[in-house]
């Protein structure tokens, strides 16, 4: 499915909105920005139910039909308001399987949306992209848990390799779990030997997908006392899914609402999530369980890049893009990171991408408050909306850049608890050496262009041309001996 309803526009910086009719809520999602990461403009669900009904009836309520046309003709004058450059709209499962699901297409077109009802194998399939587009790393199952289905695809080496679709919805669990546990069981067990995975299958991670499944995820983030608010990659262990089975048997709707995060609109269905969650990973064996936000939407949008554009890291392109839209100099942070990299040779690929992503966002808290800088590099390290980055790695990233915002070099408040105690130490190194660049370039190009910073036989050398001489002052001084000694070298100030 392509993006449709294109229209002209002047802006270079094109938005493109999403609408998702799916069984449970109907949401629509805007976005602007890179394409391989476009940050979200607005996001809006409505919970119209449409699939509450179809294991009894068949069809779509008259009250779930009616709730989905006022949230339609509601989004689509946000669209024109919002003059996006192209619309896609799609319907799921309860559109797919209800004896009513044309009218509700028919209401669609009046209003003005072209809509493309996904079969159950292309919703699949987009799911496993939208988590390969996320984590590009990933290989394992993932599942999609909506309203009236559940998707599985098999991912690995950034491709789809298998796809599946159930009619087993978290609004269809109820009905199953009406007749006993063990009915859940059988249907869950049958589904899975259907997909002929078995063996493929086994000790792999399972990628977590869909509303109900992330509520899931916000309680046990609450349970453990996870240190970071973002359930991107948030990542449990196979026994934490009979852990919330066991949680939810006891916990009161009061205690539910009260947990950061958590969408109230998906208390009803969470005991039912859980069961199916249990028995899945059980059968498959899964190694561990790994929460992705991106699902179906963003694979639509990554289905249509170029591959040149799939390819690149979404990690480095979303801090590339934010860094220079508040950076003073936004052609710096490329250079910077090219600048500190001598002295760390010796990162793992997997360090050296967020080092380069601190750099990335090397200038943003310039703006802000002196007292207050080192506080606004942590916040857009820890909680900035990146993808590609686990947990350990956000640490990482705020570190580096609340010491090079002038942290100093102890670890922030309430860190090291995710990242390891080298990790945390490198990170804090990466941030001494950014604040050194910085403070010796002043955020321009050229004093990094033509001077050079290595670690040679027990010294930390800045190397620099005689007319270059007068950027060495007292704070440059400062900065490069705190580097030094963090680094146990001795500064040293040497000429080409």
């Amino acid at each position: 499915m392509q993006i449709t309803r294109e229209r002209k526009t002047t802006r270079t910086n094109r938005r493109t909105a999403i609408v998702d009719i799916g069984s449970n809520s109907i949401r629509l999602v805007v976005y602007q920005g890179p394409t391989r990461v476009p940050a979200i403009l607005f996001n809006e669900k409505v919970m119209a139910g449409l699939g509450k009904a179809l294991a009894t009836t068949g069809s779509i309520t008259d009250e779930s039909m009616a709730l989905a046309e006022k949230a339609l003709e509601r989004f689509h004058r946000l669209c024109l308001q919002m003059e996006v450059d192209s619309i896609a709209c799609f319907a799921t499962a309860a559109v797919r399987d209800a004896s009513n699901g044309t009218e509700l297409l028919r209401l669609a077109a009046e209003i003005g949306f072209d809509t493309k009802v996904l079969g159950g194998e292309e919703e699949a399939e987009l799911a496993g992209l939208g988590v390969i587009s996320a984590i590009p790393t990933a290989r394992g199952i993932v599942g999609d848990l909506g309203g009236g289905s559940l998707e599985l695809a098999l991912i690995d080496n950034g491709k789809v390799l298998e796809r599946q679709s159930f009619p087993l919805g978290v609004l269809r669990v109820a009905e199953l779990r009406s007749k006993g546990k063990d009915q859940l069981k059988r249907q869950v067990r049958k589904m899975l030997k259907k997909t002929g995975w078995d063996e493929n299958a086994q000790g792999l991670p399972f990628y977590l997908v869909g509303g109900s499944w992330r509520s899931l995820a916000r309680l046990d983030m609450f349970d453990s006392g996870y240190p970071l608010p973002v359930i991107h990659h948030y990542e449990m262990q196979p026994q934490r899914a009979r852990r919330l089975v066991s949680q939810l048997a006891r916990l009161n709707k009061a205690t539910l609402k009260a947990v950061p995060g958590l969408s109230t609109s998906r208390i009803p269905t969470l005991a039912d999530a859980a069961w199916l969650l249990s028995f899945i990973v059980r059968y498959l064996g899964s190694s561990s369980m790994i929460v992705s936000a991106y699902g179906v939407r963003e694979g639509l949008l990554f289905r249509n890049l170029t591959k040149l554009e799939a390819r690149r890291d979404p990690l480095l392109v979303a801090t590339e893009s934010s860094g220079a839209a508040q950076s003073r100099f936004p052609a710096n942070s490329k250079l910077l990171g090219k600048w500190i990299a001598p002295i760390f040779s010796e990162d793992p690929p997997e360090w050296q991408r967020i080092r380069q992503a601190a750099c990335n966002l090397g200038d943003v808290a310039w703006r802000a408050n002196p007292n207050f800088r080192a506080e606004r590099g942590l916040v857009m390290g820890l909680h900035g909306n990146w993808i590609g980055i686990t947990g350990a790695e956000r640490e990482m990233l705020g570190q580096a850049l609340f010491t090079s915002f002038g942290g100093g070099s102890t670890i922030f408040p309430g860190g090291g608890k995710l990242a390891s105690e080298q990790a945390t130490q490198r990170a804090i190194c990466w941030g001494l050496a950014m604040r050194m660049g910085q403070r010796l370039s002043g955020g321009t190009r050229n004093p990094l262009e033509q001077t050079q910073l290595r670690k040679i036989e027990g010294r930390l050398e800045i190397i620099m041309a005689d007319d270059m001489r007068g950027l060495y002052g007292d704070a440059v001084a400062k900065r490069h001996l705190q580097l030094a000694n963090m680094l146990d070298l001795e500064p040293v100030v040497a000429t080409e």
